[in-house]
């Protein structure tokens, strides 16, 4: 047990951290390892691969993902933005490299081989750009005569750019209502909350006109017609499981849904577990976010405050997509649940966005506060 007068920066960092934050972060990724021993054997075993393929890389992708998550939480604020502006350049960099040597899959480019690991650069992307639109937001608050604000419409600008050129209109939606909700709380005019608003729904219909792919995912949403297997056998995964489900092991819509271990774990984890489980893993994801904006809504720091928001924001945005698919509520649209889905690209960069959120939001030190007999000892107190 680390003593609150011990100094070395383990023991700091345990007394500081928001172990609460950690605690559900720790939970989801408990979840996923032991849902994708549920949803992935009969994907492997499809392919022609072990049974348990999928699940010992998704053990193997969440060891480093816990050992980024927590390296990145000692991080102070300035390095935080200093690792950020170098992980959005070179993201920026493979994403223009995607659009030419990019691995093609269903007519789309997002993965870059290097070294022999295949890599999405959009997933990194997203903690990056966030922290440096929270920075430029935060500076023109504090300074109105540095254009922070139109610099970040020109970053959004140029990373919505990059996406719709893969093209990936999920992660471009997702990235535009993070950047317009931290624009939001940095004191969004209306005339911007009408602009943009007009500007989204302008997008979404001319990406329909234009982009087949885009109509025939929301056609097929809005009138059932084509094909919508994998959906379909989604939410009757969820409506086999009843409340308890069917018991570990025993699902049998699951065999028979692609993505599975991936975009669909969530309905398997109903299947075989129950709307209970469902229902505790959304509230794991809402604890998060509502637990960040309330921590940033206390923040003074304009900075930190836009940065929590906007992490939490992108973190919820997501899980919500990824869940809404499974129920059928939305248009199919391949995005995973965070911490709980397959994928290696996706569990790394979200333990750098939490990471981040742990650092944010670990509590302020004062630097020294002396105490009887000219010793010197730090304080913790709680961040206001």
């Amino acid at each position: 047990m680390q003593s609150r007068l011990d100094k070395r920066p383990v023991s700091i960092w345990w007394w500081t951290v928001d172990r609460w934050f950690l605690a559900a972060f720790l939970s989801l990724m408990g979840l996923g390892i032991v849902l994708s021993f549920a949803a992935s054997p009969a994907v492997a075993q499809r392919i022609g691969l072990d049974p348990f393929h999928f699940a010992t890389r998704q053990i193997i992708f969440t060891i480093p993902a816990l050992g980024v998550m927590l390296a990145v939480s000692f991080l102070d604020t300035r390095q935080i933005r200093r690792f950020a502006i170098i992980m959005l350049c070179v993201m920026m960099v493979l994403m223009v490299a995607v659009l030419y040597i990019g691995v093609e899959v269903k007519g789309a480019r997002r993965w870059v081989s290097l070294a022999g690991l295949s890599i999405q650069p959009s997933e990194f992307l997203k903690p990056a750009f966030v922290i440096i639109c929270a920075w430029l937001f935060a500076e023109h608050k504090r300074h109105p005569d540095i254009p922070g604000n139109l610099f970040a419409m020109i970053l959004l600008g140029l990373v919505v750019s990059l996406l719709v050129a893969q093209p990936d209109f999920g992660q471009t939606m997702l990235v535009t209502g993070t950047w317009s909700v931290m624009f939001f709380m940095a004191g969004l005019p209306w005339f911007w909350i009408v602009l943009l608003g007009a500007t989204g729904v302008f997008g979404i219909v001319a990406a329909y006109e234009t982009l087949p792919h885009v109509a025939g995912r929301i056609d097929r949403f809005m009138t059932g017609e084509g094909d919508t297997f994998q959906v379909d056998m989604g939410r009757e995964a969820l409506i086999n499981g009843g409340w308890f489900g069917v018991g570990p092991g025993e699902g049998t819509i699951k065999r028979v849904i692609p993505d599975s271990h991936a975009d669909f774990v969530f309905a398997v984890a109903g299947e075989e577990y129950g709307l209970i489980l469902c229902f505790f893993i959304m509230l794991i994801f809402a604890f998060i976010v509502l637990r960040g904006l309330n921590t940033a809504l206390k923040e003074h720091d304009e900075f930190t405050r836009y940065a929590i928001g906007g992490l939490v924001t992108v973190f919820g945005l997501q899980s919500i997509i990824n869940m809404c698919v499974n129920l059928q509520l939305i248009p199919a649209k391949g995005m995973t649940l965070p911490f709980i889905s397959y994928g290696g690209s996706s569990q790394i960069a979200i333990a750098i966005s939490m990471g981040m959120v742990l650092a944010l939001t670990r509590k302020k030190p004062e630097r020294l506060k002396r105490i009887g007999h000219g010793e010197l000892s730090p304080h913790v107190v709680p961040a206001e």
